[in-house]
């Protein structure tokens, strides 16, 4: 079954190299029952752990069922581990948090062609703890808690068991029931190896070997295996490259959440640094996202390839002067640019002011825009109710009015529709025709509180201008904008007999110029929110580091139960991997509650426009399951990197 031969292994303690096994040779024989005896540092635990596979020599042979393994690397010796070797410790090693029956299975997670799953209740009832099922470690006697160590050793079928002193910590009624498990065990063909310090225990043994200064001192055979064994299999090394099983994925998850579930507060609060950092994440996207389209809506309002020639003022002496003191444009201006200007679509003198409005017993001041029949296509402004004036109506100077919104509602109430209406502007009687689509408001103005009047009848009814104040001007595209900004201004400076100090006397404003500013800025605004709330998902990534840190220092014996038991690295960085992506996850997911709630409350109490949209909450719940995955790495790594000897050993 085992041959080794000049096995060495030295440690290194500081600057000192301390022998702990010193050429060291030994043949045991299926079947067999072996007892290592021998004074503390005499090198039995060292020769354990490595014919336990948990170590391996730095010098000599070690052939494992007649396969040399002195060579193999930790993932090959943790799948001979879960084969083969069955262990069983002085401290028990059992998993605080979990039933026994859960303890038993454990070496089931880490095997490829998992075993029947009614195999670890079986043997529970064959150590005598079939009523202990579903007890944990904290509700067992050291007696019990060893028996179920022995029934996890087992449900592997393994050919050898290993016992570390694994009636150290029992009294004497509780040493003699191990003692006779351990000889039903090897009466049945497994081959035992326990090290003791005790001369009864040694008695039940086949054969005593005892050690002294990392050698052997002497083997002595007290008893022949009275058993026939028959030849032990050929080994067989399952190469996994550390690619995780499906069948395990759910016990991790499972293994996970037990594991979490034990540290509420500590948990609690891993979530919270994530919470925060989501649902501020989904909170500031909303804000970012409304703004946005709230601009949307506003340049829609705007129009589109849009030109506006405004008359400006020129300053004398240091002093600025009025606007249009020096140009100001009129119909036949706008007029000529539709006729003499190429790549012009169309073109909407404006004039405006303030006037008074009344219907019946109400009133409302309001300001008057006077425009032709382009404005509307123009300006997005097409009646959603009613129509726009015509051209004919413009040039009869015709009384009719478009509403905005807002005195709609002010003069005649909500429900009500105004069409046909006679109302009076500044004591003229005019007829509602339409009312114009919502535009919205800002701050500083109610885009739908206006009202709209032929221009023609706004000059010579109403304001009394012989002048407009604005023009806007539609080009037929994008491309085209340009050209036409430059031929309208060499057409204004030439009918206008202007002079190179006169020529900021007008400005012509580029629309399309304003709304990319616009939209950048907005874009900017929603970058620089979604970063300042993706530091808070960073400070909670770190959050979790630390936590998960903390966790691997409290569970190295854990880790190295679950390295002794065939668990590989991949298995424990899964473990420990899947551990921080459920905290994130899950802080994640409460976030997102979190953060919709708070959207609420700012377009509720704030009356700001938020937008949770769909690619915003996937966003935040991968970027929160990003960082725990990307913050777990590396505790996860540690952990699988740890060495199961050291592990096991940690206090």
């Amino acid at each position: 079954m085992i041959k080794i031969s000049g096995v060495k292994k030295i440690y290194r303690m500081g600057d000192v190299d301390v022998a702990a096994l010193r050429g060291v040779s030994l043949t045991v024989d299926a079947g067999d029952f072996v007892a290592i005896m021998g004074p503390s540092g005499s090198g039995k635990s060292t020769l354990m752990h490595i014919l336990g596979l948990l170590d391996v020599p730095d010098s000599g042979s070690y052939q494992l069922v007649g396969r040399e393994i002195s060579k193999l690397n930790e993932e090959e010796l943790a799948s001979l581990r879960g084969k083969t070797i069955g262990f069983v410790f002085q401290q028990f090693n059992l998993l605080a948090r979990t039933t026994a029956l859960d303890n038993v299975r454990l070496p089931l997670l880490y095997t490829p062609n998992g075993k029947d799953p009614m195999l670890a209740a079986r043997l529970l009832e064959k150590v005598g703890l079939g009523a202990r099922t579903f007890h944990k470690p904290n509700e067992l006697s050291g007696g019990q808690q060893q028996r179920v160590a022995i029934a996890r050793a087992l449900v592997n079928e393994p050919a050898i068991i290993l016992a570390d002193e694994p009636t150290g910590n029992l009294d004497s009624q509780s040493e003699k029931e191990i003692m006779g498990i351990l000889q039903g065990l090897n009466d049945a063909g497994i081959t035992v190896i326990l090290v003791t310090h005790e001369e009864d225990i040694a008695r039940h043994a086949k054969r005593v070997i005892r050690m002294r200064d990392g050698m052997i001192q002497s083997d002595e055979r007290i008893a022949k295996t009275s058993v026939k064994v028959p030849a032990p299999k050929p080994l067989r090394i399952e190469h996994t490259n550390g690619h995780i099983r499906p069948t395990e994925v759910l016990e991790h998850f499972r293994q996970a959440l037990r594991a979490l579930q034990a540290n509420k507060v500590r948990t609690a609060l891993s979530m919270l640094g994530i919470l925060i950092g989501v649902a501020a994440v989904i909170a500031m996207l909303a804000l970012g996202q409304g703004a946005q389209k709230s601009i949307e809506q506003r340049l829609a309002s705007m129009g589109s390839n849009l030109l506006s020639l405004r008359a400006g003022s020129r300053r004398s002496g240091g002093v600025s002067m009025e606007a249009g003191s020096v140009t100001r444009f009129t119909l036949q201006d706008a007029q000529e640019i539709r006729e003499s200007i190429a790549d012009v679509r169309k073109v909407s003198p404006s004039i405006s002011g303030r006037a008074q409005l009344v219907y019946g017993n109400k009133n409302w001041n309001t300001q008057i825009q006077g425009t032709t029949p382009d404005y509307a296509p123009m300006r997005a402004s097409i009646p959603q109710i009613g129509r726009f004036f015509t051209e004919e109506e413009n040039q009869k100077r015709a009384r009719v009015v478009v509403l905005g919104l807002t005195p709609a509602r002010e003069l005649f109430g909500e429900g009500v529709n105004p069409i046909g209406e006679f109302m009076k502007i500044n004591r003229i009687n005019f007829q509602v025709i339409g009312i114009l689509p919502e535009k919205g408001a800002t701050s500083w103005r109610d885009q739908d509180d206006t009202a709209i009047i032929p221009v023609l009848t706004a000059m010579r009814r109403v304001l009394g201008k012989n002048f407009v104040d604005t023009i806007d001007i539609e080009a037929a595209s994008a491309e085209s904008l340009e050209s036409v900004q430059d031929n309208v201004k060499s057409l204004v400076i030439s009918r206008h007999r202007l002079g190179e100090s006169q020529e900021e006397s007008f400005e012509i404003r580029n629309m399309a110029e304003i709304q990319e500013a616009l939209s950048e800025t907005s874009r900017t605004m929603s970058l620089l929110l979604a970063s300042i709330a993706a530091i808070s998902l960073l400070v909670g990534g770190i959050g979790i580091m630390n936590i998960m840190l903390v966790s691997v220092t409290e569970r190295t014996r854990e880790i190295g139960l679950r390295k002794a038991v065939g668990a590989r690295r991949s298995d424990i960085l899964a473990q420990f991997l899947i551990e921080a992506v459920v905290v994130s996850a899950a802080g994640g997911t409460i976030g997102i509650c979190l953060g919709w709630l708070i959207t609420l409350a700012m377009a509720y109490f704030a009356g700001w426009t938020v937008m949770v949209s769909v690619s915003a909450v996937l966003l935040a719940f991968l970027f929160s399951a990003g960082v725990g995955i990307v913050f777990g790495l590396w505790p996860a790594r540690q952990a699988s990197r740890l060495n199961p000897i050291e592990a096991l050993r940690y206090e």
